[in-house]
């Protein structure tokens, strides 16, 4: 398997698959969410879930497990006030309170490396219940 980039504070590897997921999200427009998880035993980031073009919040955050930390990317597409079709991506570290507290951890040190691994990410958000990063959250933060 090859290896795109290792996060030097955890040791934790970035997998090809990630960046290539988020390329497709970022240029292509294939994909609406990107859910990543952390894999302990192989000492990787690998993507969990992609959420189709057709798919939207409500999916993003249906696919984040109630009791486990994951890593999600999200386009939001909007109009601006200028009547603009725009694109904002963003950065979600969900860490629920029922995850453990090893998992929380290793989520939050491993946090930088991923953010910095894929480029045009415009926001960055820390949630741990969902109304953290709800809807009226994300378009409040894209004005």
């Amino acid at each position: 398997m090859a290896m795109a980039f290792k996060m030097a504070t955890t040791g934790m590897w970035v997998t090809d698959e990630c960046k290539t997921s988020f390329m497709e999200m970022k240029w292509k427009k294939v994909h609406r969410f990107i859910v990543f998880k952390i894999d302990e035993a192989s000492r990787l980031v690998t993507v969990d879930k992609v959420g189709g073009p057709g798919e939207g919040y409500d999916e993003l955050a249906a696919s984040l497990p109630p009791d486990d930390c994951r890593y999600a990317v999200f386009d939001f597409d909007f109009v601006t006030t200028d009547n603009c079709k725009e694109s904002n991506i963003f950065f979600i570290a969900w860490s629920p309170s029922a995850s453990r507290i090893r998992e929380k951890m290793l989520y939050a040190t491993s946090k930088e490396g991923l953010r910095r691994a894929p480029e045009g990410i415009h926001y960055d958000m820390q949630a741990t219940d969902p109304t953290e990063m709800g809807m009226d959250v994300i378009k409040d933060r894209a004005k």
